[in-house]
């Protein structure tokens, strides 16, 4: 039997993510965020929530553009960090001892030693309360080679991304694979 926990913001899992966005100088900034989560197919879309306190916040709404880079299990220490300090006492690029790379698509940076870069344009944002939500158009993906399938896809056994679990405040792996999607589901189909 379930019983009540109340409302929160829970869901699992929720992402790790490190956003990516240039200050009103030019200056690389860093911040990790968990509330995300793909929008849309098509065009492809990812959305991100960040409170209006934050740098980033600020960066995006005068750029309008940010990357989402998906860290791996080896830079866990980095991505958490990223989500300590504010990016107005620090050069978290800097500090964190990672390299931004500039997008040649939108006006933001890129986590090099990531795995997984998407490169974002801001199409919409929407104040829900404590947080803005903004939806960001990918207009491209940048992946290191060596995570990438037989087919050029990431594969999520060689990205080894991380989750983070908000009730606990812990980061995750991700697990093994369970089964191929669109398939398994027929064995209870045929019944």
């Amino acid at each position: 039997m379930k019983i009540s926990i109340g409302a929160k913001p829970l869901a699992f899992p929720t992402p790790a993510w490190v956003i990516g966005t240039y200050d009103m100088f030019g200056n690389p900034n860093a911040a990790t965020i968990a509330w995300g989560g793909i929008s849309c197919s098509d065009p492809p879309c990812i959305s991100i929530s960040l409170r209006k306190a934050t740098q980033s916040y600020t960066n995006i709404m005068e750029k309008e553009a940010f990357t989402v880079n998906i860290p791996s299990e080896e830079y866990v220490k980095h991505t958490d960090y990223f989500g300590m300090e504010s990016g107005e006492n620090a050069d978290k690029f800097e500090v964190a001892g990672l390299t931004p790379v500039k997008s040649e698509l939108v006006y933001a940076p890129y986590v090099e030693e990531f795995p997984i870069a998407l490169e974002c344009k801001l199409i919409h944002s929407f104040e829900i309360g404590l947080h803005t939500q903004f939806i960001g158009e990918i207009v491209d993906i940048k992946a290191n080679e060596s995570i990438l399938s037989e087919s050029g896809t990431p594969d999520i056994e060689k990205v080894k991304a991380i989750v983070f679990a908000p009730e606990t405040r812990n980061y995750h792996g991700v697990g093994k694979i369970l089964g191929k999607a669109f398939s398994i589901g027929g064995e209870i189909k045929k019944k």
